[in-house]
Formats: structure tokens, sequence, C-alpha cells
């Protein structure tokens, strides 16, 4: 199993930023008829995800990590709501492409995010600041 020493290194990272990049195109997409509110909302959603990933893999403790991972989970769910709810939007169809993207790359996150948290919860580990001598490093 690979060992990461940096969350960049993070396939799930990875992909929780390649989501907010893939949502920050369709937000700069001409004419999408989205509300400011909308935006906003969709915009922290998305970058939530990358972001409670980083917090919780640099968190001393296995149960703060979970807690950062289940919020990253949360985060990429409320993305793929937010894409449900406006989805059958007839004025959305030209960017249906887009729209889809974001919710399958918020849908691997999370399956992905419930893996890592399942292989993690029964650990010997309790994270960083346990560990001592050679396992530390």
């Amino acid at each position: 199993m690979p060992r990461y020493l940096r969350f960049e290194e993070l396939p799930v990272w990875q992909d929780g930023a390649r989501l907010y990049i893939r949502v920050l195109d369709l937000m700069e997409s001409s004419g999408l008829p989205l509300t400011p509110g909308f935006r906003s909302q969709l915009d922290r959603a998305a970058l939530s995800v990358s972001n409670n990933i980083a917090e919780g893999f640099e968190r001393a403790t296995t149960r703060e990590l979970l807690s950062f991972l289940a919020i990253a989970r949360g985060s990429a769910g409320e993305v793929r709501s937010m894409i449900a709810v406006v989805s059958p939007r007839p004025s959305l169809d030209r960017f249906r492409r887009g729209l889809d993207q974001i919710s399958g790359i918020a849908e691997s996150c999370a399956r992905q995010l419930t893996a890592w948290a399942g292989s993690i919860e029964e650990s010997p580990v309790q994270g960083k600041r346990h560990l001592t001598g050679a396992r530390a490093g």
C-alpha cells in the first residue's frame, strides 16, 4: 500500500482539486443561468472537498482525520445534490456535459473517501502524534 507524505499526492485530493476546477470551468461559461447564491454555494461546497481532505491529512490523530474525511464526503454529496436539483432545467441543456462531469467526479470522491475511512477506522494507529521512533518516519 502506498504511503503518502503530502496531501497533494493523494489520488482523492487530486480528484477533489479536479472537481473544483470543473466547477470553476462551468461557472466561467458564458450564459450559465444560475443564481449568484447557487454559484456561491456550489463554489464553496466543491472547494470544501479538497480542503477538508488536506486539513484532515495534516491533523495529528486518526479521529480528526476521520472527521474531516466525513466532512469532505458530505461536501461531495452536496455538490451532487446541487447538480441534480438544477439538471432538469432545459436552459442548462448546453451545459449537460460539464454538469455530468462534476457529478461524476463528486461521486468518485465520495466513494474514495468512504473506502479510505473504512480502511483506517479499525487501525491500531491513532495518528501521527502517537507514532514513535522508526514508525514515525
